[in-house]
């Protein structure tokens, strides 16, 4: 009896051995509070149009880690790259009924809703970048941040798409009278259009995505735009004669929805403009470095750069005068401060 029961003790051993390792196992194993995933008390969205490592998408992805960590995990935001959310103009329609939380979208697009912007995207209005910077970073800048609200939107932050320039197919343009006659893409913009008329050719509007194929078929002569914008989405092999005139410096703006600003503490709100900021000198960087590895690259691959003279770039100027009557024939003022930045170092 005493051997029987002996042996059934020992067969348990192992048993409760088991079942105390596994149980130890699972507590080990379970994570702590510290571990485990912090459950985000807000999931917003971030519409680019833009390729995911474009300067732009490239800020916006700061932007979003910068807030996720600043928060600490409370406020997440999803990045959706290569125009998922749709054309820029769909994206502003949608954020001012709170469709969409966050975007990054060209002033030219803004403008078509609020049109004071357009006095930022003059032709020839900025002698080079740092005069640009200067007056965006400046009192100018910041006023006309704040003139998003009047369309349901918050402006966060400037980001840099550098200065567009003419390239073409068939043949270069080398002065005022070679760009006569031309079909030249142009955004969604009643502006950008009316300057490529003022200068003796047909503007076109054609989506971004479009342009490509719209040279390649001969719907269009060419296009306007950026270096990185140009080579990549590969438009030097459809239009290989660049010409240097840097007609617009057309800045881009961080936006937030109105309706997605109202849901936040004025403590997340700081959080977001300062975020937003240090995102904008991040993209900046990445925007200059873009800006001389594109152009390097369109070279190599064929493109061919034509230089206007400074009296040829003055002619350009010249005709695209009425366009600064018909757009800010009652801002003149502020053109007049925004030229004067031009000459302060």
């Amino acid at each position: 009896m005493e051997r029987k029961n002996s042996g059934k003790k020992k067969k348990r051993i192992p048993v409760i051995l088991a079942f105390t390792a596994v149980a130890a196992a699972v507590f080990w194993l379970r994570p702590s509070k510290e571990q485990e995933e912090i459950v985000p008390e807000y999931v917003f969205s971030y519409a680019e149009n833009q390729a995911q490592d474009y300067p732009t998408t490239l800020g916006a992805i700061k932007f979003a880690e910068m807030v996720e960590e600043r928060t600490e995990g409370r406020i997440r935001i999803l990045v959706y790259a290569e125009g998922v959310k749709g054309a820029e103009g769909e994206v502003i329609r949608q954020m001012k009924f709170g469709g969409i939380d966050f975007a990054r979208v060209s002033l030219s697009q803004l403008a078509e809703y609020i049109p004071e912007m357009n006095v930022l995207q003059m032709p020839y209005l900025y002698t080079d970048s740092e005069h640009m910077w200067r007056v965006l970073d400046g009192e100018i800048g910041v006023s006309f941040l704040s003139l998003a609200d009047e369309y349901g939107l918050v402006g966060l932050s400037w980001y840099d798409a550098g200065a567009r320039n003419f390239y073409t197919a068939d043949r270069p343009v080398t002065c005022l009278e070679d760009i006569e006659g031309m079909r030249i893409r142009v955004q969604e913009s009643e502006m950008m259009a009316d300057m490529v008329e003022a200068l003796g050719a047909k503007a076109v509007k054609l989506g971004y995505a479009d342009v490509y194929s719209g040279i390649e078929r001969g719907l269009v002569d060419g296009a306007e735009n950026n270096w990185p914008s140009y080579e990549s989405m590969k438009h030097h092999e459809v239009a290989k004669y660049f010409t240097v005139d840097e007609h617009t410096r057309v800045p881009e703006m961080q936006i937030c929805s109105e309706k997605t600003w109202e849901k936040l503490s004025e403590e997340d709100r700081n959080i977001i403009l300062e975020c937003a900021r240090e995102s904008a000198l991040y993209e900046r960087e990445l925007w200059k470095a873009q800006e001389d590895a594109s152009k390097h690259t369109a070279i190599l691959r064929g493109a061919e750069v034509i230089e206007l003279s400074a009296e040829e770039k003055k002619r350009f100027q010249t005709a695209v005068q009425g366009v600064y009557e018909k757009y800010c024939g009652g801002q003149m003022d502020i053109i007049d401060r925004i030229i004067a930045e031009g000459g302060v170092k």
